[in-house]
């Protein structure tokens, strides 16, 4: 268990996992800080994403998948503020399933998105059944380090996913390479954010020790900054920015710095 300088209102830990973050440093409300305030920033990314969805039209998975991230957001806060097994669960299961969402709408690739035809269906019901037997196998066998390869693995199939569809399938033909030059630049991006995200998260994990001397050195409210698994959640989300349709209806816009897809009789009316 990490440093506790208070009694928590919580309890003990009962999740299996706990941060490098001292525990209850500043109140006996909240465990850790830096990691349950930095899900404000991940909740906020997921609605202003659900609210530029449904100004562009976007289908109503976007808005699904947005949702489910505020509420892997809202999760991860209530885990990082109470240390809490059901609320780590909270966090976790959300991961997987809105991650198995997103593979399922990368593998239905047929016109119209609509999930109709066999192959949709058959997509739709496989993505049901990873999450129900996941969720079971989860609750069988309590390892994180179980939820973390899993994860991983939903996150690689996407990426592999995205570079099939873009390289070498039949509808990257109809892509103007200008375009896919675009696509293929934020999905790079995308991928170092989530590298240097997972490289502070173990920075946290393997070097805890030290890096808390570091912390302690630095003193608040500089030590906010530093904490590993707080940036996790901040780079983390600002991948969710980017979605998948009919390339000729949909171009790329930049709103605060940050990219996110438009309609483009929408980017047309602002030109």
């Amino acid at each position: 268990m990490r440093a506790q300088l208070h009694p928590g209102h919580w309890g003990p830990v009962t999740a299996t996992l706990d941060w490098c973050e001292a525990n209850y440093q500043f109140s006996r409300y909240v465990a850790e800080v830096s990691n349950t305030f930095s899900n404000i920033f991940f909740i906020l990314v997921s609605v202003y994403g659900a609210r530029v969805s449904s100004q562009n039209s976007l289908p109503s998975r976007y808005l699904i998948g947005f949702a489910g991230c505020a509420l892997v957001g809202v999760g991860s806060f209530a885990f990082h503020a109470t240390l809490l097994y059901e609320a780590q669960l909270a966090d976790e299961l959300p991961m997987i399933y809105v991650g198995n969402f997103f593979v399922a709408i990368l593998l239905e690739s047929e016109p119209g998105f609509g999930f109709k035809s066999a192959y949709s269906k058959a997509v739709a019901i496989g993505a049901l059944l990873f999450d129900i037997l996941f969720t079971i196998s989860y609750l069988v066998y309590r390892n994180p380090v179980y939820h973390q390869c899993v994860f991983a693995a939903l996150m690689l199939g996407t990426v592999a996913r995205e570079a099939y569809l873009l390289r070498w399938s039949e509808a990257s033909r109809r892509i103007p390479d200008k375009k896919k030059s675009l696509i293929v630049g934020l999905l790079r991006t995308g991928a170092v954010m989530f590298l240097f995200a997972f490289f502070l998260w173990n920075l946290d994990n393997i070097f805890c020790a030290p890096w808390t001397r570091v912390k302690q050195a630095a003193g608040w409210p500089a030590a906010f900054f530093l904490e590993g698994h707080a940036w996790w959640h901040i780079f983390t989300v600002l991948l969710t920015l980017s979605v998948k349709d009919d390339h000729r209806k949909y171009t790329t816009s930049y709103r605060y710095g940050l990219p996110v897809i438009v309609h483009t009789s929408r980017a047309d009316r602002k030109d």
